[in-house]
């Protein structure tokens, strides 16, 4: 197992940890000798990672984890103490893209997004911030997306979201104080399966070609999020946007 200094014996709690970045981001870390806490709602997949991390020698926790519930949230940090002590990280990644044209009306899809992609992340915060300033210690990693820098048609609700957790978490950091860190993390077009839940036939197949031809692999955006947590205690690396090379 390949030991990093900066994220060795780290316990990180990481939601929507069953597929894509979050997966990749806990098979990283957990490589790099931090112990994962791993939530999503897909338990028989969370208990494959989990398998897959201890085979490789990795330590892992995992629990059912549905973001749009606050307890559940509280459980998974309350997991992560009971398990290994500790909290160092929140990834709060869980996030879903169901995007359409306005016109279409799909409100419960509306309604949906902003449960998960900004409540989410509120009720981790929510669940964490207590712990963290006990302890004297604690990082908070959001996952936003290019798409809270500019708004496009079609995406202009899950655009939205991404421009409020952009900026809850530079509110949180600018409250944080010198002993938390908070960083955001924006991706661009990433390899993931998130376009199964676009409804709008063209709109699907105009963003399954464009998955296809030139998104990135999860595991750049995992890289991204260990380059944050390694650094020194001092150093808060406010936002790291990764795109592909030919995103506009």
């Amino acid at each position: 197992m390949q030991n990093s200094s900066g994220i060795e014996d780290k316990v990180v709690v990481i939601t929507g940890a069953s597929s894509g970045i979050g997966e990749a981001t806990a098979l990283l870390l957990a490589e790099r000798g931090a112990k994962v806490v791993l939530g999503a709602r897909g338990l028989d997949r969370l208990e494959a990672l989990a398998a897959r991390i201890a085979d490789a020698g990795g330590k892992a926790a995992y629990a059912r984890t549905d973001v749009k519930r606050r307890e559940d949230l509280s459980k998974l940090v309350k997991l992560a103490c009971e398990r290994y002590g500790k909290l160092d990280v929140v990834v709060s990644n869980a996030g879903i893209m169901p995007v359409s044209p306005l016109d279409d009306l799909r409100v419960e899809d509306w309604e949906e997004m902003i449960d998960i992609n900004i409540k989410g992340v509120l009720y981790g915060i929510a669940a964490a911030l207590p712990l963290f300033r006990k302890q004297g210690f604690g990082h908070f990693v959001h996952t936003a997306s290019t798409a809270g820098l500019i708004t496009k048609p079609n995406q202009s609700v899950y655009s939205g979201t991404k421009f409020a957790v952009r900026a809850i978490s530079e509110g949180l950091r600018q409250e944080a104080g010198d002993k938390l860190r908070v960083t955001i993390i924006s991706p661009g077009f990433v390899r993931t399966d998130f376009v199964e839940t676009v409804a709008n036939p063209e709109l699907k197949a105009q963003l399954i070609e464009s998955r296809d031809k030139f998104a990135m692999p999860p595991e750049a955006i995992a890289r991204a999020i260990a380059f944050a947590i390694e650094q020194p205690a001092d150093v808060d690396v406010g936002e790291i946007i990764v795109r592909p090379t030919v995103q506009g």
